[in-house]
């Protein structure tokens, strides 16, 4: 069991699902439907900050989401989370999808979006999270691109409320 006393890294977190696009997650126009693509990325995230944590993790909040590409029935979405912040007992999660085209290996960036995520114990109380430590350059640049990006989606938000 982790806690505030212990360390763990970005990459431990981090989880990558694969999904089939099928008929059953589409909609008329043969493409995923948001509430579906939003699920993925809801659990996918849960995996990243239960991993990170140790504990089973609840989501607190799913920041703004544009879809910015269609995912089409055939092609597999692939949903990629870490968690690049914490909190006392919370973890910020990016997640990002992409879809794949198996017949001709395009690939193209879909959604993504940040979450945070709240660690339980087994009474279902909000428990200390590991403190986050980026063992390399690779998992400081992610940390910090995503910190950077999510400070400029929030400076944004208070810019269109105003």
């Amino acid at each position: 069991m982790a806690g505030a006393d212990s360390t763990s890294t970005l990459t431990e977190s981090y989880t990558e699902m694969t999904e089939l696009l099928l008929p059953n997650d589409t909609n008329t126009l043969g493409r995923a439907l948001g509430g579906v693509v939003l699920h993925w990325m809801d659990i996918c995230g849960a995996i990243a900050a239960s991993r990170f944590a140790s504990e089973q993790c609840v989501t607190a909040s799913m920041d703004h989401v544009d879809f910015i590409s269609p995912i089409d029935i055939g092609e597999i979405a692939v949903i990629e989370a870490y968690v690049f912040n914490t909190g006392h007992t919370s973890m910020d999660v990016r997640v990002d999808v992409r879809a794949e085209n198996p017949l001709t290996d395009e690939c193209r960036q879909t959604t993504s979006s940040f979450l945070t995520f709240v660690a339980i114990d087994g009474n279902g109380t909000p428990t200390p999270v590991p403190e986050l430590v980026c063992e390399d350059e690779t998992e400081e640049e992610l940390q910090e691109a995503a910190i950077a990006e999510r400070q400029q989606e929030l400076e944004s938000l208070v810019e269109r409320l105003d």
